[in-house]
């Protein structure tokens, strides 16, 4: 729709310029913008504002220059200059209502947008390490990463979905300890944790789950091997249950990527030469230091420690230099946490060190989550008095709850999650408000084919309400939804887009009796029954991005 309007504005501006001398180059760029006030028309358009200092000019001059020139066309009903200078517009209601026969014939393409041009983007999110249970945190960035994804593949990006796993280095080493420890006291051992060691309930548990199907095989191995052995087998048993949380969730990945393959499969080596030859290194006190300070940086970074042992940053480096030099993606997201907010600058001179243009990375980063429950703060699981894991909010409020809940916000924003709200069964909750909807146009639409009501034979030209031109001017703005989100980066925006749309879908439904048993009602009911179709189209890809279920009864 944006495109279609930007072009009759801008042919009008061409006409503009040749009957008034209006010394401007062109094309320029068009802004438009649905008002939020109905008075102000459809769409509007700040472009004489925009001109009015190059050109030297009064921008209501302007504004209505363009307007006497816009040319006749089937879409436009009026335009008008609005003070200091905004062009105005409102669309015909025949062209809307033609619109429904549009989104038919698109059916699930309906919303695609050509704008990525098959280009590669990776998408790499959650990478929890593997040393316990995926945890509510870590479900905001889960959700994120995965709508994000439908997104852009639907403006026709080619999407990789990645989810990277530190399984090598310091985490994973006190992992096994900690876990040795435990496997040996459900042994009945008396044996100390480590100061630093996962002390959490889930270790107790993994450790008796061991026990019951290994025994003590471990302990009468060699300590080194046996230490290395279990915690194989609890490495395993870690990425199994985060796979088994992340699925209920409906969120799936195209590769997982292991940080250990950077260092045999000589990424890392390549990754540090690359760094070297630039001059880029300093050995000091015996580690290997990262220059970051000539690159901008407030300080240096140290890639090496004194004992030889890589730094997470320095997996980082090598990770990102398979990313861009290796796999070629053309564009690279990442999904952060927002204590990873000091990270993004220096991964970004390691870039530029390593000649990879640090625009082709986006890192997106999250804010902490509270779950509250009536006037109380949840800050830790009621089973365990630990961390609340992603199953146990699953088990509490759903898949699809926690899916539009986590999305609804802007990530840079403090999210608190109602979980009271998430679980009522009335239109307060914009979940189950949403769903109804979905459920009650498949009712209808059922009830249409037991009854034989060939709607395609529909007349569109006959929805003339106020609420079915409501309603069909928000799916037009559809495609242009996923092309700002798109761009932008911003998912948050389609929850709310759903809720509009249910909205109005609820009010025709109220105001305009969809079937009518009346003869002489026949054509209206063919013509509305189009109408709802289409907006089963538009509500169920909306729930399909953001990863929810859209339901055929309630």
């Amino acid at each position: 729709m944006k495109q279609i309007i930007s072009a009759l504005i801008h042919d009008a501006l061409v006409e503009a310029k040749k009957l008034n001398n209006l010394a401007i180059d062109l094309p320029v760029v068009i802004p438009l913008d649905r008002p939020q006030v109905a008075s102000h028309g459809d769409f509007a358009s700040s472009l004489a504002l925009k001109l009015a200092k190059p050109l030297k000019m009064n921008p209501l001059v302007i504004a209505n220059h363009i307007a006497e020139h816009m040319p006749p066309n089937d879409i436009i009903e009026r335009i008008w200059v609005q003070p200091p200078g905004f062009l105005n517009l409102t669309i015909k209601p025949t062209w809307l209502a033609q619109y429904v026969d549009n989104i038919l014939a698109q059916a699930s393409k309906y919303g695609d947008v050509p704008i990525g041009m098959g280009e590669s983007v990776q998408i790499e999110f959650v990478s929890v390490n593997p040393t316990g249970p995926i945890h509510v945190g870590h479900t905001r960035g889960a959700v994120l990463g995965d709508a994000l994804a439908n997104i852009l593949r639907a403006a026709n990006y080619k999407v990789t979905k990645e989810y990277y796993f530190n399984d090598a280095g310091n985490q994973m080493e006190t992992f096994y300890k900690s876990l040795h420890v435990r496997y040996q006291q459900v042994l009945g051992k008396t044996i100390t944790m480590p100061d630093n060691g996962y002390a959490g309930n889930y270790m107790i548990e993994l450790a008796e789950d061991i026990v019951s199907e290994e025994g003590e095989r471990f302990m009468l191995m060699d300590p080194d091997q046996g230490l290395y052995n279990l915690g194989q087998v609890g490495l395993k048993k870690i990425l199994d249950n985060i796979q088994r949380d992340l699925n209920t969730l409906r969120v799936e990945f195209d590769t997982r990527f292991k940080e250990h393959t950077l260092y045999e499969d000589g990424q890392y080596d390549k990754a540090m030469s690359i760094l070297g030859k630039g001059g880029h290194l300093q050995i000091r006190d015996g580690a290997t230091w990262f220059v970051t300070s000539a690159l901008g940086e407030d300080k240096d970074n140290v890639l090496v420690r004194s004992t030889g042992v890589p730094t997470y940053f320095a997996a980082d480096v090598a990770y990102h230099y398979n990313k861009f030099a290796e796999r070629n993606f053309s564009r690279v997201i990442n999904i952060w946490g927002a204590d990873h907010h000091g990270h993004i600058s220096r991964m970004k001179a390691a870039l530029t060190a390593m000649d990879i243009d640090p625009e082709r990375l986006t890192v997106i980063t999250n804010q902490m989550i509270t779950l509250k429950s009536g006037n109380q703060i949840l800050r830790a699981s009621k089973r365990t008095g630990d961390i609340i894991t992603l199953m146990e909010l699953l088990d509490e409020v759903g898949a699809d709850a926690c899916r539009y809940f986590f999305l609804a916000r802007s990530p840079e924003s403090h999210l608190e999650f109602d979980l009271d709200l998430a679980k009522k069964e009335s239109s307060e909750n914009p979940v189950y408000y949403i769903q109804y909807a979905h459920a009650r146009i498949s009712s209808i639409l059922r009830h249409a084919e037991a009854n034989d009501l060939n709607y395609l034979q529909g007349d569109v030209l006959l929805l003339t309400h106020p609420a079915e031109l409501s309603l069909i001017n928000k799916m037009t703005m559809f495609p242009d939804l996923i092309e700002s989100m798109a761009i932008n980066l911003e998912p948050h925006h389609l929850p709310h887009y759903a809720q509009d749309l249910a909205s109005l879908f609820h009010t025709f439904y109220q105001q305009c009796r969809v079937i009518s048993t009346t003869p002489d009602d026949a054509p209206v009911t063919y013509a509305r029954i189009k109408l709802v179709k289409a907006c089963q189209v538009v509500l169920g890809r909306c729930l399909s991005m953001m990863g929810m279920v859209a339901p055929t009864h309630m």
